[in-house]
């Protein structure tokens, strides 16, 4: 069949729409009509030349949508269910999955190149493969993705809201609540709200944090922050560094994360400042691999026992957390509505990038036509 996508074809190339043609399901592939899709930073990585996939890539990686078809093999769903898709395919079995880390799962090692793990391609056009963003692609009206990938929802949930515990709510809330370990009575400092980082304030507030530190340069995120239980919120980790010291009498915060567009050595040293004893610091933003961003000391993390950790997909498991955190949401307990700043038609995905480096938004979403 013929469906249309938002294509990223090399380093500071805007994503550029057009038609390709897409492979129907496979055995344990499922046909999804994509409803809609979060524009989330990482994103931006490809066109940025930070995270280097294999040209040419379908974009979209947090998506939502009604299952059309169903390969051999699938007994996952069926046509007609709801869905949101897992950025992280999870098998169930693999060492990772099996041990509680499904963030980890093995099917995972193709998603920038988006190349199934069977050596297959979803989309094509004129003879040549496009690769399919983290497996899923949602940046294109339908999709083609393994039943590993998706993850069954309650259909009277808003599929155009759902779409956000597919990635950003997971990889902050989740960062906070699991990742970092937050505890009641902790102080947590959030490097950068965005579509992470304002679910981080909101782990934080769930985990029972008593003082939550959000920092931004952009005023409109701080006032966010606010609206979303963050108790305090600075333009810049110095003005933060000096106030966390004055709140905890001295002994700093308990937990730092990070969640900035892409992270360099300086928002890394900061945050590995502003923790005290025993305090942790979790990544979750994405650079370039080939720099090396986390230099601190070695004596002070030795004798401090700090502990700097990365954190994917905030350390939650998709097939348990996506729907844990919607039923969150349907009982009134966690804020996914006003997450949205703004939505646009898949033809406006430049705009929207262009709307969220400007800091104009906490998420947008895309609103695949019907």
């Amino acid at each position: 069949m013929k469906t249309k996508a938002a294509v990223s074809l090399g380093v500071h190339r805007p994503f550029e729409i057009m038609e390709l043609d897409l492979d129907g399901p496979g055995e344990g592939e499922v046909l999804i009509k994509n409803v809609a899709a979060g524009l989330c930073h990482s994103d931006l990585h490809l066109t940025d030349g930070d995270m280097p996939p294999r040209y040419p890539i379908v974009g979209g990686h947090e998506g939502s949508g009604i299952v059309e078809e169903v390969g051999p093999g699938v007994t996952k769903v069926k046509p007609g269910d709801h869905v949101v898709c897992s950025y992280i395919p999870n098998c169930g079995i693999c060492r990772y999955c099996a041990s509680g880390r499904s963030n980890l799962c093995d099917l995972g090692a193709t998603i920038l190149e988006g190349r199934f793990p069977d050596g297959s391609f979803k989309f094509h056009k004129d003879g040549v493969d496009y690769g399919s963003l983290c497996l899923l692609g949602s940046f294109a009206e339908r999709s083609t993705v393994s039943q590993h990938s998706v993850v069954k929802i309650d259909d009277w949930l808003p599929l155009e809201t759902a779409v956000l515990v597919g990635c950003g709510v997971p990889a902050g809330w989740g960062s906070a609540v699991y990742n970092n370990g937050l505890r009641a009575g902790d102080t947590a400092v959030i490097f950068g709200i965005g579509g992470l980082g304002i679910n981080a304030v909101q782990g934080a507030v769930m985990a029972g944090a008593r003082h939550i530190v959000a920092i931004d340069p952009v005023s409109f995120k701080r006032d966010t922050a606010l609206k979303f239980g963050a108790t305090h919120a600075f333009a810049t980790a110095e003005e933060a560094h000096d106030a966390v010291r004055e709140m905890t009498w001295g002994q700093m915060a308990d937990g730092a994360l990070i969640f900035v567009g892409t992270p360099d050595e300086k928002i890394i040293a900061d945050a590995f400042a502003i923790i005290g004893k025993g305090g942790t610091v979790s990544l979750a933003s994405l650079a370039d691999p080939a720099k090396l961003t986390v230099h601190v000391s070695g004596m002070e993390l030795t004798l401090m026992e700090k502990t700097i950790k990365g954190s994917l997909f905030g350390s939650s498991n998709p097939q348990y957390d996506i729907v844990r955190l919607l039923r969150l949401y349907d009982e009134g307990k966690l804020k996914l509505d006003e997450l949205v700043t703004q939505r646009y038609r898949l033809e406006e995905v430049n705009q929207g990038y262009e709307d969220l480096r400007a800091g104009k938004n906490i998420r947008g979403v895309i609103i695949h036509d019907s």
